[in-house]
């Protein structure tokens, strides 16, 4: 989930850059210091979005910079248990697919994809359900719920996300359509 929230952090602004505006000095400072970070409780920080109370700053021994305890405004990043999301399969694997998620991948392993019995197209680079000869494959459009989720601060692409399909309104794209196609027309057929 993307979230909007109010933030409050210490920045140093070096000496070569004082005198400047210091709105946009301190904003800068923000963006090199937080901008593709992760925080367990925060999430992944995407984009500072506004300066808004900058208070005194101050010095410390020793040190030529300026500190500055800053409010500001950041859009963040927070993958939640049970949300459903819709994101794009990155890659395929023998064991399942890799999803993009925002700034994240999922992993849907082929246990979680559908009740059928699912096989790896090595060639095709595809998944092949039994059944219903169904394929999922890269680049193709997905509904998912995250059910597990561990973050890591300091590599945030080392990241893992589990996501689920195999309840009634998740999947791939096309198959959730075809599924709702089928159910309307036995609504159809019902009412004449």
């Amino acid at each position: 989930m993307y979230v909007k929230i109010r933030a409050i952090d210490v920045v140093r602004v070096p000496p070569e850059r004082l005198g400047g505006d210091q709105r946009l000095v301190v904003k800068e400072m923000l963006q090199d210091k937080l901008e593709g970070r992760m925080d367990k409780t925060v999430g992944m920080f995407l984009a500072i979005l506004d300066v808004v109370k900058t208070e005194e700053g101050r010095i410390m021994i020793g040190d030529g910079g300026v500190y500055y305890e800053t409010t500001f405004d950041v859009l963040v990043f927070r993958p939640m248990m049970q949300e459903i999301v819709e994101g794009e399969v990155a890659e395929i694997v023998e064991f399942g697919a890799f999803v993009e998620i925002g700034p994240l991948d999922g992993l849907l392993h082929i246990s979680q994809i559908t009740d059928e019995y699912i096989s790896y197209d090595e060639k095709g680079v595809k998944l092949n359900t039994k059944e219903t000869n169904r394929t999922l494959g890269e680049g193709d459009k997905v509904r998912a719920r995250i059910v597990a989720i561990s973050l890591n601060e300091k590599d945030p692409g080392d990241s893992k996300i589990g996501l689920t399909m195999r309840q009634p309104g998740l999947g791939k794209i096309e198959w959730i359509e075809e599924e709702r196609e089928k159910e309307l027309k036995v609504a159809e057929g019902k009412k004449e």
